[in-house]
């Protein structure tokens, strides 16, 4: 509410209108109905009710209908609530927030009340106000689903699941990453992101897995939604199943990533990570950097869209990795490639020794190719290896 994203539009069985009442009052009525069980440890309820998109033009009044029918259906008829209009998405939706203690201090039994009570509601609530059923509503995006885009996910534009599952769908099953770290490289670029918890958390602790939206300073917005909520089961689980079988399956477009970076070093002179990511983005591979809170590079990540594989840099090798890089970017004479070339063409010109005088550029450039070059020509095969031919018989003719 504070950010403008919110509004309070009306409340149920509150002595006054919640607009009129302070933020603490209005709180305090519910945390007091709590106090009539203590056995309850969590008493709080919190629900969600979500619109089709083309029905962004719904008056409040027809909202606050809604969330009343729906409270009713449910059981909640005579419970204190609080109705919040959202803006924080592409589809309207607004939240209910209530207690599960009744005023005799009865406890709400809520079990199985979303299959249940609430998708009746649901049913009948779509009928009588004439709404976008939910149910052809969610068969509509899955059918409708769309490959990636260039342009990455705004947080708020869109509406939110549908567009995560967009990205989900272009990435996952087509990319080659061995870990959560590499899927999250490439799932970054659009603004998406994979999300374990930490490691004492229990959500790590049972495999969970949830997906979220990142803002302009990637960092991760909105509701997480849960990886077994998608149509494609992105879930750890059946990731883990990926990793394995992409590390065998990306290695033949290894050596492509290692020698771009190479050639990029021999032909431009790099100072920076960005220089190198400049250089490969027209090649097709993006880098993707790590870096802590002073803005230190401790990781480099390569995807090649062309092949559709990734790599952390420390997979390729340590010339590869983020410290590697910075090294190489760091020493003075490594980039051999157009600067050598000028150094020694210019040692030529003036007459002057040099250790590196002896060898031109298109000597240079004879010796890369040489080293390139297959070792030898496919079509060549050993003597010893070749089938002796066999003399055709004539006709009348012995073996003897």
């Amino acid at each position: 509410m504070e950010a403008g994203k919110a509004e309070l539009i009306g409340e149920g069985n509150y002595p006054a209108e919640a607009s009129e009442l302070r933020k603490d009052l209005r709180l305090k009525l519910l945390l007091q109905q709590l106090e009539l069980n203590t056995n309850v440890k969590r008493g709080s309820v919190h629900i969600s009710l979500n619109f089709d998109s083309s029905e962004s033009n719904i008056s409040k009044e027809k909202l606050m209908e809604i969330a009343h029918s729906y409270m009713e259906k449910i059981g909640f008829g005579f419970q204190p609530y609080l109705v919040y209009q959202h803006y924080d998405a592409g589809h309207p939706h607004i939240h209910i927030v209530s207690v599960k203690v009744k005023s005799d201090g009865k406890r709400i039994d809520m079990q199985n009340i979303g299959r249940n009570q609430s998708e009746t509601a649901r049913k009948e609530i779509e009928k009588a106000f004439n709404l976008v059923p939910a149910k052809g509503r969610q068969k509509e995006k899955i059918l409708n689903i769309k490959p990636v885009q260039s342009s990455v996910i705004k947080y708020g534009t869109a509406e939110t699941k549908k567009s995560v599952a967009a990205v989900l769908n272009a990435i996952i099953p087509n990319y080659k990453y061995t870990t959560l770290g590499e899927l999250n490289a490439v799932l970054n670029l659009y603004n998406v992101t994979a999300v374990q918890g930490s490691k004492d958390s229990r959500m790590f602790l049972h495999k969970g897995l949830v997906y979220q939206i990142l803002n302009d300073k990637k960092q991760p917005v909105g509701v997480p939604l849960k990886a077994s909520s998608f149509y494609m089961k992105p879930t750890l689980k059946n990731l883990e199943l990926k990793f394995a079988a992409n590390k065998t399956s990306r290695n033949p477009h290894l050596k492509r990533v290692k020698n771009a970076v190479d050639l990029a070093f021999m032909h431009n002179r790099i100072k920076s990570a960005f220089d190198l990511d400049r250089i490969l983005i027209k090649d097709g591979i993006k880098t993707a950097e790590r870096r802590n809170e002073q803005g230190i590079l401790y990781g480099l990540t390569y995807i090649d869209h062309k092949t559709k594989c990734v790599f952390n840099g420390s997979s390729l090798g340590k010339t590869y990795s983020a410290s590697g890089i910075e090294e190489r970017c760091c020493l003075e004479g490594f980039n051999t490639g157009r600067a050598a070339v000028e150094i020694l063409e210019d040692n030529a010109l003036k007459n002057k020794p040099s250790q590196s005088s002896f060898i031109s550029a298109g000597e240079l450039q004879k010796i890369i190719d040489s080293v390139l070059q297959p070792e030898f020509s496919a079509d060549f095969i050993p003597s010893q290896l070749k089938r002796k031919k066999k003399r055709k018989k004539g006709k009348g003719q012995s073996d003897y």
